[in-house]
């Protein structure tokens, strides 16, 4: 019990956050738990993709092997899978009617599957894996999010760019998850003394996406 609280404590104080900073018009409670448990789903397929994508980057070594599980294995399969979910259960929907609603689903959907990493981390390696990730991967996976529905929101509502930014909701999260993996992976001590500002950078990019939206509500 203690191991799963561990797990899913970070996971529920983000998504009361974002939740909360939704300041001018809420989202529906269900809509919500949907996305969440469509972020959760998509565990299964990503499972199965990354296995396959493992089996094929077999034959590289060194660092080409580093960045082909970071950025293809882990940071592509995950990202794309978060970003279908996110497409398939908003995309058409009338709830999606201001640019801050895309970074609410977004993470709602990302912390759907970092709840069922988290849990499946912490219980194959302790406490300790729980405390740390608490600190790095979920706010990262929500950070992720964050990139991908800032550019969801404004492909759906800006005027223009709307491809630009379509692809860009999938492309950003990719690349940022991606160096976020490479870096923990090589374990290069002079990338690991990188890890720390990367994550505050990551920390104050989705700040200052959140705020840009909140912002510019339409219902301000």
């Amino acid at each position: 019990m203690n191991l799963l609280v561990i797990a899913l404590a970070p996971v529920l104080i983000i998504l009361i956050y974002v939740y909360v900073r939704d300041k001018y018009e809420k989202e529906p409670i269900g809509l919500l738990i949907k996305a969440l448990i469509a972020g959760a789903l998509a565990v299964i397929p990503i499972i199965f993709v990354e296995s396959a994508l493992s089996v094929f980057g077999g034959s590289y070594t060194g660092y080409t092997a580093v960045a082909y599980t970071a950025f293809v294995v882990a940071a592509f399969t995950e990202e794309l899978f978060k970003f279908i979910a996110l497409y398939l259960v908003i995309w058409k929907n009338k709830e999606f009617n201001e640019k801050f609603d895309g970074i609410v689903y977004a993470v709602f959907i990302s912390l759907g599957f970092a709840a069922v990493e988290n849990v499946m981390y912490v219980f194959q390696y302790g406490q300790s894996a729980g405390m740390s990730r608490a600190l790095t991967a979920v706010p990262g996976h929500a950070l992720f999010g964050v990139a991908m529905g800032y550019y969801f929101g404004l492909a759906k509502l800006a005027p223009e760019n709307n491809s630009k930014n379509f692809l860009l909701a999938l492309i950003v999260p990719i690349l940022l998850h991606g160096i976020y993996d490479f870096i923990l992976m090589t374990q290069h001590k002079y990338l690991l003394v990188a890890f720390i500002p990367f994550l505050y950078y990551l920390w104050k990019e989705g700040f200052k996406k959140m705020k840009e939206h909140s912002d510019n509500s339409r219902f301000k």
